[in-house]
């Protein structure tokens, strides 16, 4: 496919922070990919959270599978603009590798306990995570850690940064400090995240039975294309809530697929960039119409009060992240629990090693951990 000149291109990439021999029969951006689907981190992301705890059902989402939809759904929409997919598949399939055990739970959790035993180390971040672990911590390489890949690509992993924490990251972190934009990649692949999330969210509340069909018809884009689909399968009222929920889901993916692209093309007519340089010194381009973006800010609304917080989810969280902080506790006040290869003598550097360690985790091995330490 013929690329856009507003988009990254292989040949021209920043480059690696370690210098290597250029890929054979592929492109630096499909060694980037390749290099995250066989990493540690990525075969850990089966058995990570998204909503539900991992052992509550094998048919819930875990970070893989999301991680697996946002890279379609990405993939889709760089097909759509011409931009690079290998790059915007690597972004989404790396995008979520610093994830705790346990989600959002487990992260709110590491980050207070950061807050209070390491509080000048930058507390814990899911995305500068994300970025450790490819720059850092997986050990697969002979002559570097991490796994060395191309500045488009950890670019596009460190979707949010404080300040604090960019002020480390050199290059990679400075569009933090002087308020300038990622690669269109990395643009499009942030809203393919939110797109595959808040749909498959909608599939696995109605699963579990804390979100109902006739809640969801009380949000504005879901009932518009429940009616919509009603007209096209008149029988649809008559079938397995289920399917009413999958015809209604697919279509509201496809929708908010279609008003990006648009809403983006239309944005790039307008300010007509001629490379991802000045992508980068431009406002924002990716983006959806003002009416799709207030529909979809209307069902993140929703599923955080009904679902995020539904107190069946509330109660689960609060046990995860009490396990996450006990078991912090207990190699901070002890660090000879911990295998040798986590123990540091500086105190700062002895946190950050432990919430290494920690968010590694899966969830079940987690809970396993805290059943060692805690229970005779």
């Amino acid at each position: 496919m013929q690329l856009a000149p507003y988009a990254c291109h292989p040949d021209h990439s920043r480059g690696r922070r370690y210098q290597e021999p250029a890929p054979q029969e592929r492109n630096a951006f499909q060694r980037d990919r390749d290099r995250i689907i066989h990493c540690n981190a990525f075969r850990l992301l089966e058995y990570k959270t998204q909503v539900f705890i991992n052992h509550e059902g094998d048919l819930f989402r875990t970070r893989l599978t999301h991680s697996i939809e946002v890279a379609q759904i990405a993939r889709a929409l760089a097909r759509n603009l011409q931009l690079h997919e290998d790059l915007i598949e690597a972004i989404a399939l790396a995008h979520d590798l610093g994830h705790t055990p346990f989600g959002h739970a487990g992260q709110e959790a590491l980050n207070a306990c950061m807050q209070q035993w390491a509080p000048d180390a930058g507390g814990f971040e899911h995305n500068y995570q994300s970025l450790r672990v490819v720059d850092k911590l997986e050990e697969r390489y002979a002559q570097f850690n991490g796994l060395n890949l191309c500045f488009e690509t950890r670019e596009g992993i460190l979707k949010h940064c404080s300040k604090k924490n960019a002020q480390r990251l050199g290059a990679v972190g400075q569009r933090f400090l002087n308020n300038t934009r990622p690669s269109l990649e990395a643009q499009i692949t942030n809203l393919a995240d939110e797109i595959a999330y808040n749909n498959h969210d909608i599939d696995d509340g109605v699963r579990s039975g804390l979100i109902t069909l006739e809640q969801l018809l009380e949000v504005e884009i879901f009932a518009q294309h429940y009616e919509a689909a009603c007209a096209r399968i008149p029988e649809l009222p008559q079938v397995e809530t289920k399917r009413q929920v999958a015809e209604v889901v697919r279509a509201m993916i496809n929708t908010l697929v279609v008003d990006l692209t648009e809403t983006t093309r239309a944005r790039l007519a307008e300010y007509r960039p001629q490379n991802v340089d000045e992508v980068r010194e431009m406002p924002v381009l990716a983006a959806f119409s003002t009416e799709v973006r207030a529909q979809a800010n209307e069902l993140k609304r929703f599923l955080h009060a009904n679902l995020y917080r539904h107190y069946q989810v509330l109660r689960m969280s609060q046990k995860a992240q009490r396990i996450v902080r006990e078991l912090f506790e207990a190699f901070i006040d002890e660090p000879r629990l911990l295998s040798p290869e986590y123990r540091c003598e500086d105190p700062m550097a002895q946190a950050r090693a432990i919430s290494d360690y920690i968010a590694g985790m899966t969830d079940r091995y987690a809970i396993r951990e805290h059943r060692a330490l805690y229970e005779m």
